[in-house]
């Protein structure tokens, strides 16, 4: 007998149909074809199990199984159960005809428990597109799954409540779930706020002004000057997730496995802090079983990296294309997959290896080759992608004590907000939201001809402007930042043209340039 289930292969974000066809005829031999891992050959030994334990025998036939289409490899465990149901509705345990309706994904434990798996989000995305009346889930991902509207989702324990479902029999109810009520609920709360932060007023300016363009911004300073705590709270002024944006979020952190337990859309901007001591694999993604990488977790939101130039040289390299392109490709002997990576990158670094350099109540022990082969350790053009660059100063315990606690977040968020929309309004007008193949939500993300076109300075902001890049020696690169900061400054004075003081301002987030360092004798 010839019977068919109906499962899915997640390769990156792109999630693929898999037909199991499952042929029982006399004998005793068991095959699988259709380039299965070793996880799915190893199917066989837990399917028996489980189905011994939960009082099923496992069918003494000459058994065969192919996973269509037979070109994609299959990777993990989460074939277990459409392969187990497969197998048992070909020994006639369980009627075919629901078996088309329905797609069915999870592992299998030895006593016949449904384990989660990974990437239960695209899949139920996938199953909608397909047109299937329902998706059948371990109950782990029921919530991360249900998201997904016009779509049945079961939620079962073991393969004995899936067995009776497909029987016809309990009164099982597909999840649902108030999507957009539980995401606006949770947009709102944030643990870290800016009111906690005393001094640093302009530091907090140029957060302001990165957080309203959705530039990067790198701080430097000495230790215990306050920048991680600043770069943490960065979320908490950026403008809130729109659902189409989480859904996406959520979508790579589902395929990740990092969706926590019981949870549904992620509702805030992720923010992303790895180790210094982090590979590149790890960095932008990949492996056996392609995986996205931290830049990807980060997308639409912050990729914090504290301590800048303790992180491998080579490592940091690699982040200059996904700053550019807000997409990573990931090309192996056996796949290539894309991710998407708009973020905006927050880095933070002391001023020299003994973090005191320019500090004047502490005496920096370093020489200056010392501090040289320091900033080397980041290349100039990975510095050019960073649009603003503050220096901090270490406050004093005057200025610690008597220090009125800072504005809010709530405060701060809402010119964020205000800049955006005045963003979003000036972009929407223009074809394919202004970027060939995409859409471009910010000032951080328009190309040569938009900045012409949006961010061209007066005569006097021209003049300074040329001014600056002469003095600082900057780059075209550089050159095109300053414009787009300017443009951020702007729209957060509701300003329609970019005056002069709001390049006075943009050249001053320049500071740290290489020229700047030249002209300190590092």
């Amino acid at each position: 007998m010839l019977v068919k289930t109906y499962c899915a292969a997640v390769n990156g974000l792109d999630v693929t149909t898999v037909t199991i066809e499952v042929s029982l005829t006399r004998g005793v031999m068991y095959h699988l074809t259709g380039l299965g891992d070793e996880a799915v050959r190893e199917s066989r030994d837990r399917i028996a199990a489980a189905l011994m334990n939960c009082g099923y025998k496992f069918p003494v036939a000459d058994i065969t199984v192919n996973m269509a289409p037979a070109d994609i490899r299959k990777e993990g465990s989460g074939y277990d159960l459409p392969l187990a149901i497969g197998i048992l509705a070909a020994n006639g345990n369980i009627p075919n005809s629901m078996l088309r309706d329905y797609m069915l994904v999870g592992e299998l434990g030895l006593d016949g428990t449904l384990q989660p798996i990974r990437g239960a989000l695209p899949i139920s995305i996938r199953a909608r597109a397909e047109k299937f009346k329902g998706l059948i889930v371990p109950k782990q991902n029921i919530r991360e799954a249900a998201v997904v509207n016009q779509l049945d989702v079961y939620g079962m324990e073991n393969i004995t409540e899936v067995i009776q479902f497909l029987n016809g029999n309990g009164g099982f109810e597909p999840e649902r779930i108030d999507t957009r009520r539980e995401f606006y609920e949770q947009q709102s709360h944030f643990d870290l706020d800016f009111a906690d932060v005393r001094g640093q007023e302009s530091v907090k300016r140029a957060l302001e002004v990165a957080a309203a363009g959705g530039h990067n911004l790198i701080m430097i300073g000495p230790p215990g000057s306050g920048k991680s705590m600043m770069a943490k709270r960065l979320p908490g002024i950026l403008p809130p997730l729109s659902l189409s944006e989480s859904l996406e979020t959520t979508q790579i952190h589902s395929v990740a496995g990092k969706l926590g337990r019981n949870m549904s859309l992620i509702s805030q901007r992720p923010f992303r802090a790895p180790h210094h001591t982090i590979s590149q694999v790890a960095l932008v993604g990949g492996g056996n079983n392609p995986q996205p990488g931290e830049i990807s977790l980060a997308h639409n939101g912050v990729l914090f990296a504290d301590e800048l130039p303790e992180f491998n040289k080579s490592t940091l390299e690699v982040l200059r294309q996904p700053l550019e392109d807000r997409k990573i490709t990931i090309s192996r002997a056996k796949y290539t997959t894309e991710f998407p990576c708009s973020f905006m990158f927050v880095a933070s670094m002391n001023p020299c290896p003994c973090g005191y350099y320019g500090d004047p109540t502490h005496t920096c022990v370093c020489t200056p080759g010392q501090i040289q082969r320091y900033m080397n350790k980041i290349s100039g053009p990975l510095l050019d992608r960073i649009d603003i660059q503050c220096e901090i100063a270490a406050l004093s315990f005057d200025d610690i004590s008597k220090a009125a606690p800072g504005e809010s977040s709530a405060a701060i968020r809402e010119r964020v907000i205000a800049a955006r929309n005045i963003q979003t309004e000036r972009f929407s007008h223009l074809p394919h939201g202004g970027r060939e193949g995409g859409s471009v939500h910010c000032n951080a993300q328009m190309t040569e001809r938009m900045i012409h076109q949006f961010a061209e300075p007066d005569a006097q902001g021209l003049n300074l402007l040329r001014m600056g890049m002469e003095r600082l020696k900057l780059s075209a690169r550089a050159y095109n930042r300053i414009l787009k900061v300017a443009r951020t400054i702007a729209d957060l004075e509701a300003s329609e043209r970019i005056q002069s003081h709001h390049i006075a301002e943009a050249i001053g987030y320049r500071n740290l340039d290489r020229g700047d360092w030249a002209e300190r004798g590092v």
